[in-house]
């Protein structure tokens, strides 16, 4: 498969996994929901940051690493699980607090904050790495020419904050806005289990190796 080809197919399959649902969609849409758009953006830039991560250790072999050290992917496996239950505690705990959108509140918003949420449960997902890895070694020739050093992160950075983006720029309009003040409790609770989940899932699979 021609270079071009092989990156052009990488960047797709990237698209559909940042398309899927999962911890950092989540975060996403309920920063920009529940904070404000803002906040939204600045996680959408985290978790586009969170690509290019990924996206160099995967050029540098992180596929390779992590199937040869069994031990490395188990604890990369567990660690990310406990922060994404801790995060998902943190969301719970918030349900209950009212939340008054005016300009005070505005004000009290922190995307820089919200960009660190953003790239840590980019980064806490090893399930993410794995992907990223597994798509590489399956796609990427062995020696691929050095333009794809240069051309890969910039462009997996563009589809994973640009994906991100378009999800914080439509949970961040009037209306979706209304409806989380309405089922605040609710809809975050849901949140915090669905986070919850897959965190305790990375641990109870922690020892599932196979990728």
């Amino acid at each position: 498969m021609p270079a071009s080809t092989a990156v052009l197919t990488i960047l797709a399959a990237l698209l559909l996994g940042a398309m899927s649902p999962g911890p950092s969609f989540v975060i996403v849409a309920r920063n920009a929901i529940g904070l404000s758009r803002g906040d939204g953006l600045a996680t959408a830039l985290g978790m586009g940051i969170g690509g290019v991560f990924f996206s160099g250790i995967a050029l540098l072999g992180l596929y390779t690493l992590l199937a040869t050290v069994e031990w490395l992917y188990i604890g990369l496996k567990v660690a990310g699980g406990f922060y994404l239950v801790y995060l998902a505690s943190k969301i719970w705990r918030g349900a209950a607090k009212p939340l008054a959108f005016d300009a005070a509140q505005r004000a009290s918003t922190n995307p820089r904050k919200s960009f660190w949420i953003g790239l840590s449960t980019q980064l806490s997902n090893p399930k993410t790495a794995v992907y990223y890895g597994s798509i590489f070694a399956a796609l990427l020739p062995q020696h691929p020419p050095l333009w794809c050093y240069f051309a890969l992160p910039p462009a997996i950075f563009g589809i994973e904050a640009g994906w991100y983006t378009v999800v914080a720029l439509c949970f961040s309009s009037k209306r979706p806005r209304e409806i989380y003040l309405q089922w605040k409790a609710w809809i975050d609770r849901i949140a915090a289990g669905a986070v919850a989940v897959l965190g305790l899932r990375l641990i109870v699979t922690a020892h599932k190796v196979g990728i």
